[in-house]
């Protein structure tokens, strides 16, 4: 029987060199991982974002594919890439779903499990 899912990984990154705290911007990047753990081969369509910073200000996103490209993945393939947000407060989370469509036509949503956007934790 097919299965159709991927499986996404996330790390983060705080980018001080680019963010601006006075002025409450705070930019983060996130690499993320993409593997079809499914037995189709499947493309990523879309993307839907939402991002939520730590006063509870939302931000959707939703676009065609992700950093320009539609991967399709056949099992055990993976897709990695890295793109970034800006944030008017420290903390901040995203969660999310990629809109992907099997080589057999069955369409499916892959979660995108919520992450935190944090600034590094210094010792004193």
């Amino acid at each position: 029987m097919a299965s159709y899912e991927f499986t996404v990984s996330v790390r983060t990154q705080y980018l001080p060199e680019q963010s601006d705290p006075e002025r409450t911007n705070f930019v983060f990047t996130y690499s993320i991982t993409i593997k079809n753990t499914g037995t189709v081969a499947a493309q990523l369509i879309s993307r839907h974002w939402v991002i939520t910073d730590a006063n509870n200000h939302i931000e959707e996103v939703r676009g065609l594919g992700v950093v320009g490209h539609q991967p399709l993945l056949q099992p055990g393939e993976q897709f990695e890439y890295t793109s970034g947000t800006a944030l008017s407060t420290p903390q901040g989370s995203m969660v999310g779903e990629y809109f992907c469509v099997a080589e057999d036509g069955h369409q499916f949503e892959a979660k995108i499990p919520e992450f935190v956007l944090s600034l590094p934790r210094t010792l004193h």
